[in-house]
């Protein structure tokens, strides 16, 4: 038996779950095994940003991650199999309220912007995580949920509680 993976904080398995509340608004909630502090960390820090937000089944990877995380900042994340092949997701931040809340825009459709409010609960050195996804018609929303963005949400939250875990192991050698 290896025991320091023994000794090493272990990622329970949290679940995932996605619901659409109504015509243009889509909730996502999963627990995260770590604080709030570093599970903002990484929702606003690029070079963390670029280790879980792109589903790595897919082969996708972020190219560029720009995060200007406060109020009035923009971002603008570049994803892609390579440079020839990507698409770029830009928007602004609304409000930040450190480890705690982080509204943005997404405005890369002509349909409108989005609007995602994100809120870090923490509880007992868990994180609730609420990201919730106002589209601005039904039609957008219909799309994205056509666009298989489900199973790839499932993923990068996986992906995210995986990164925590880790950055909470390595706090905890320090």
């Amino acid at each position: 038996m290896d025991a320091r993976r023994e000794s090493e904080p272990a990622a329970t398995k949290n679940h995932t779950t996605i619901e659409r509340t109504s015509e243009r608004e889509l909730v996502v909630t999963r627990t995260i095994n770590g604080p709030a502090r570093i599970v903002f960390e990484a929702w606003t820090k690029p070079e963390l940003l670029k280790r879980w937000w792109a589903p790595k089944s897919t082969g996708l990877i972020l190219l560029s991650c720009e995060a200007d995380v406060r109020v009035g900042g923009t971002y603008r994340f570049v994803f892609g199999h390579d440079a020839s092949e990507s698409m770029a997701f830009f928007g602004r931040y609304v409000e930040v309220t450190p480890h705690s809340r982080l509204v943005w825009t997404s405005d890369e459709g002509a349909g409108g912007e989005a609007v995602t409010t994100t809120t870090f609960e923490e509880q007992g050195g868990k994180t609730l995580l609420v990201v919730r996804e106002l589209y601005p018609s039904k039609e957008a929303l219909d799309g994205a949920m056509a666009s298989g963005m489900e199973p790839g949400t499932r993923e990068t939250f996986e992906q995210l509680e995986e990164l925590v875990v880790t950055l909470g192991a390595d706090v905890g050698r320090s």
